[in-house]
């Protein structure tokens, strides 16, 4: 006789804060962590005091460092009464941030990935890939000594001290996956992106816009086989085996082989180019991409990727905007760096909390998206004591959803000082092959149908 199934046990409902926190940041996660420390013996500030409050000081509002302080302090005892109390003051907070390693920060990044993987499942996929957005963004510092001589100033001018946030975001449910941090000036975000391809996860599909052109960005993605949809310019030339008039391609086979790349006898990259016209505002978008098969990518399907890459800038406003860091409130290099990683994390933790109590989209439906700002709005209203009412905090955040009415006019542009207008990039050169060449790209590649 069988034995009767036992009933799937259900994902308990976080009742606070603390309780929905301690779904991502659990015992296994610390222990990742704290390999990658030396132990100290009885340390005023251990890790676990001090990756909380330094996450929970990113969501408490107050006009000073010392406000948000002590807010999350206090959160910190009321919530983990059996763990030693840490310091009092917060100059031994930020003295013993200091001295945490970097290494440190990026273990708990690996690790919270792998514990978003595991709880969200096949929610990250839609349409048979797990899309992610790649931008970057600059964030402001202090005009501190230190920061300005190793940071640098740029422009006329000479500018405050920046550094450079790139990040990949997950289109549909609107969390970041990994981040990379450079100077503000100095930084590139192709090598960004290349760094953090060991980072993505099976079927990642890499979406992202024209300044992410560049044939070692294509072969790395190609190498560590990455799908990707990216967005070309002017400073692209394909060829193709025959010929084909630009006014006339709509989809095809071509073969991405700068002159550089010739010259240095690097082999060329062969991959699918698309034409999505855009009758709306007269310039057609050219997605150049790996994946081949027109089926598994319709067209339909890359045009609506492209336009979710649009959360990638949305992630960006909230973590600037509603997190309010624009500019950071650290003065030396190594504060600077920890204060970054460890709001990353804040805003990283917030959406994922968001994203997880939002309801569970069909087959064919998009998932329903959080609203950051209302979230945020919970999260503060645990932070003093948990509110005296029987809803627990998951339900509370699961109302926190996106504004989803349909838009009958456009949303009104704002001129912005010092931005400059956005212009669309031209159509990329397509040439045909010469027998030369016809020659060498047979060397790598069986013989393609014509586009």
């Amino acid at each position: 006789m069988c034995k009767a199934r036992k009933p799937r046990k259900l994902r308990p409902c976080a009742k606070s804060l603390i309780h929905s926190m301690r779904e991502f940041l659990t015992p296994a996660v610390f222990k990742q962590v704290r390999n990658g420390t030396r132990r100290r013996k009885m340390p005023r500030w251990d890790v676990h005091p001090l990756i909380y409050v330094a996450i929970v000081m990113t969501w408490c509002c107050g006009d000073s460092l010392p406000e948000r302080f002590e807010a999350a302090r206090a959160f910190y005892v009321v919530s983990c009464v059996k763990r030693k109390r840490p310091g009092i003051s917060v100059q031994g907070f930020e003295q013993a941030l200091q001295k945490l390693p970097m290494p440190v920060f990026r273990s708990l990044a690996a690790a919270i990935r792998l514990r978003v993987q595991a709880l969200f499942g096949d929610r990250l996929r839609v349409y048979g890939f797990i899309p992610f957005g790649c931008d970057g963004t600059r964030q402001e510092c202090p005009r501190s000594e230190e920061l300005e001589r190793r940071l640098g100033t740029f422009g006329k001018e000479g500018s405050a001290p920046m550094i450079w946030n790139t990040s990949i975001v997950h289109l549909t449910l609107g969390f970041p996956w990994c981040w990379r941090l450079g100077k503000g000036g100095k930084a590139s975000e192709r090598s960004h992106l290349i760094q953090m391809l060991a980072w993505l996860p099976k079927l990642a599909l890499i979406i992202a816009d024209a300044g992410y052109v560049g044939y070692d960005v294509v072969r790395a993605l190609a190498t560590a086989h990455v799908f990707f949809l990216i967005r070309m310019s002017s400073h692209a030339t394909f060829y193709t085996r025959n010929h084909v008039r630009l006014d006339e391609f709509r989809e095809g086979i071509v073969y991405y082989w700068p002159k550089t790349a010739q010259k240095e006898e690097k082999p060329p990259l062969r991959g699918r180019l698309i034409r999505v016209v855009n009758r709306k505002h007269k310039a057609d978008v050219w997605l150049f991409t790996n994946v081949e098969d027109r089926e598994r990518l319709t067209v339909e399907m890359a045009s609506r990727f492209y336009r979710w890459r649009w959360e990638n800038e949305g992630f960006f406003r909230t973590y600037k905007r509603t997190m309010k860091k624009v500019k950071l409130t650290s003065r030396t290099v190594r504060l600077v760096h920890r204060e970054a990683e460890a709001s990353m994390l804040a805003t990283q933790l917030l959406l994922c909390q968001g994203a997880l109590a939002m309801p569970v989209a069909t087959t064919h439906e998009l998932p329903v998206m959080c609203s950051p700002r209302r979230v945020l709005l919970e999260i503060r209203r645990d932070i003093p004591k948990p509110p005296p009412k029987k809803q627990a905090f998951s339900e509370r955040i699961a109302q926190a959803q996106r504004e989803r009415r349909a838009r009958t006019t456009p949303k009104e542009k704002r001129e912005w000082p010092r931005r400059k207008s956005h212009t669309p990039p031209q159509p990329p050169v397509i040439l045909t092959l010469t027998d030369q060449q016809n020659v060498i790209v047979n060397q790598y590649f069986e013989p393609a149908e014509a586009a």
